[in-house]
Formats: C-alpha cells, structure tokens, sequence
C-alpha cells in the first residue's frame, strides 16, 4: 500500500487497529456480540495514527487532557484541551469523524486514554429514515468539540462493557439508537427535522411488546426485534416506550427478568445456574449481581427464604 495512501479502519474487524497500538486493547466490545456500536479502550504512549478513513462512523472520548498535533491541509497544528471534571471522571474532548472520510494524522504528546464508539452507518440511516432520506445523511467532521451526552453515553457504555458485558446487548442498541439521533440533530450536514415522539404506545402496541419480552426472556432480543414487532423504529419505539412504563427497554427487560427468577427460585429442584439460564442472563455471577441489586438480597439467600 502506497505510504501516502489512508489506512482503512473497520471495526467490524477486532484487530483492525491493532497494527496501530504500542500497547494492547485494554477493552473490546467484540465478544459481547454488539450488533451496530462498537467500542474499544486503549491506553497508549507514545501514540501518532497517520491518515484514516474508517468504515464506521468514529466517535473518539478522550479520557484524560489532549496534547497533539494535527496534520491539516499538509500542515501540522497544535491542539491542547485541558480536560473537565465529570461523576465518572475526568474527560478531556471528543472527536467525530464521519464514515468513508479522510480523518487527519495526529501525533499525541502524552499519555492518552481513549474511548472509540464505532457506529454503522446503517443505524444513522435507519434513525433518519422518519426525518430525511437515508441515502443523503451526512456527518460534519469535528476535530475538537464538548458534548456532555456524548461523554456520558460513552463512559457508561464502557462501565457496562466491564461489568457485565455478556449481558449488555440490548442496552448498547438502545444506546445506540440514542447516539444515531444525536449525531443527527447536532452533526448532520443537512440538518434534518428528527422528531420527538409524544403520547407513548397505544394500549395494543404495549401489550403486544410487553407479551414479546415475557415470551422470551431467555435468550437475547434486540430493540429492532421489539420494535418490528408493533411496526416502529427502534428510535420511536423506545422513546414511546419509555414514555408508556417510565424506563427504558433494556430495563424493563431486566425487571421482567428478575421477577420470573423469584419464580423459578420458589422452586426447589432448580439450581442458580438454571435459574440464570432460564431468565436469559449468560453469566451467573452477573446474574447474582443484579438480582442483589434488585431484590436486596442473593438469589442463594432468595431461595433458602422460600
């Protein structure tokens, strides 16, 4: 490959960016079995990346201060950020850099920590679908920006990857689908006119989706599986699903779940294990975690009380 030619990123790919890094990924979403976001974290110094062109739309969360240079238009430029203060942390700013466009070299002069959300494009184009033609959606690059919403999705998107990450499937689509809907009302070349549902799901609606999630608790459903189900997109399905129960899909999911674990934990003959499994959670361990969260006690505890 020609030395001035951009390299090509596709985070479909787990080591895509691995020819690029001192230093390994420090966390991947590719065994979580993301569907449409991807994320990785690594922390690297020294770091320089020459020109790029991602396959997805790349999001970069820095989470420390930014000092770098930046090759535009052939010429290097300084940049420096001196970070802010959140409830998870310190965070420095955010790059966007929209899918099949040249990103800039940049060479970082200290140590960095980063957060990179890879979004395919085909979720930006879903979430326009109701607002402009899918076909005309296009990102504006942004080298240097603050967006709080941003941040926040990132780094909680991250505390789920570490947590419970066999387990977070449905919450990474929600969040995507929000994320699809920011960039477009905030980063869209042609700025479309997104609009926010109003009035939740009608009573027939809800009842179709809250029979689809209790008849399937045990496996994995996704927002876009949900969502067809009462003929919606997943970015109107969850805002009017939220607004008709007060949460979110993917807690709502969780709630249903522990209530059919006290069930089966009424009965003696089944283990945790098998509770677990019935209920859909792939881990054990995650699943004893948010049981206690929910219930206030273990599930050990919870059976032995019955």
């Amino acid at each position: 490959m020609p030395a001035d030619r951009p390299l090509q990123i596709d985070a479909l790919h787990a080591n895509s960016l691995k020819p690029l890094l001192p230093k390994p990924i420090l966390l991947s979403s590719h065994l979580a079995g993301w569907d449409n976001l991807h994320l990785i974290y690594h922390r690297q110094f020294p770091y320089s990346i020459p020109e790029t062109v991602p396959t997805q739309h790349t999001i970069n969360i820095y989470t420390n201060p930014v000092l770098a240079q930046v090759k535009i238009d052939g010429r290097w430029q300084q940049r420096f950020s001196v970070g802010e203060a959140t409830p998870t942390g310190m965070v420095g700013d955010i790059g966007i850099f929209p899918a099949r466009q040249v990103a800039p070299a940049a060479e970082f002069q200290q140590e960095l920590g980063i957060i990179h959300l890879y979004l395919d494009p085909v979720s930006l184009s879903s979430a326009a679908f109701e607002s402009i033609d899918p076909d005309r959606v296009e990102l504006s690059q942004q080298l240097q920006i603050r967006d709080p919403l941003i941040q926040q999705l990132g780094l909680s998107l991250k505390q789920e990857l570490e947590t419970s990450a066999a387990d977070s499937r449905l919450y990474a689509e929600t969040v995507a689908t929000m994320l699809a809907v920011h960039l477009l009302r905030r980063y869209s070349v042609r700025q479309p006119l997104v609009q926010v549902p109003t009035g939740g799901l009608s009573n027939y609606s809800l009842k179709l989706a809250i029979a689809y999630i209790n008849d399937n608790l045990d496996r994995h459903i996704s927002l876009a599986e949900i969502a067809a189900i009462v003929k919606l997109s997943p970015h109107y399905f969850a805002t009017l699903f939220k607004q008709s129960t007060g949460i979110a899909p993917h807690q709502y999911l969780t709630q249903c779940r522990i209530e059919k674990a006290k069930q089966y934990l009424a009965k003696p003959h089944l283990s945790i294990v098998q509770v677990s499994e019935l209920v859909g959670f792939q881990s054990q361990s995650h699943f004893a975690k948010v049981f206690r969260q929910h219930v206030g006690i273990t599930p050990k505890l919870y059976q032995q009380s019955r």
